[in-house]
């Protein structure tokens, strides 16, 4: 059985991170989440974008969404700002989310060779 102690901390460590998927941020990171995109390896993404946000304490919330409805450039993020811009990453890898996190969030420079426009 946990402590008190053990549970509070485990608490506390939900609840950031929760916290970096819901609230008023610069921006809002969503990741396709359908059978689609978890086929092209969208997990890994995601699990890059929640570490990135967390261990920079960027402004940004990550959220997951289901088919974004174009399965070939799977996988996707779209990052949306707080004026509701929204850039479409496609062809995504843990390495582009790291990536995008540092220049897109971290800067506020858009990552051109991975949007959609760009292709691979």
């Amino acid at each position: 059985m946990k402590s008190l102690a053990d549970l509070k901390a485990l608490r506390d460590q939900t609840k950031k991170r929760l916290d970096l998927r819901d609230g008023e941020n610069d921006y809002r990171i969503v990741v396709g989440m359908g059978t689609c995109g978890i086929a092209a390896g969208a997990r890994p993404v995601l699990n890059a974008f929640v570490e990135e946000v967390a261990k920079h304490n960027y402004s940004a919330s990550v959220t997951q969404i289901g088919c974004i409805g174009m399965c070939s450039f799977e996988p996707i993020v779209e990052v949306i700002d707080a004026k509701g811009n929204k850039t479409t990453y496609v062809y995504m890898t843990p390495a582009k989310a790291q990536d995008i996190a540092a220049r897109h969030i971290g800067k506020g420079e858009v990552c051109e060779e991975y949007t959609i426009g760009a292709g691979k």
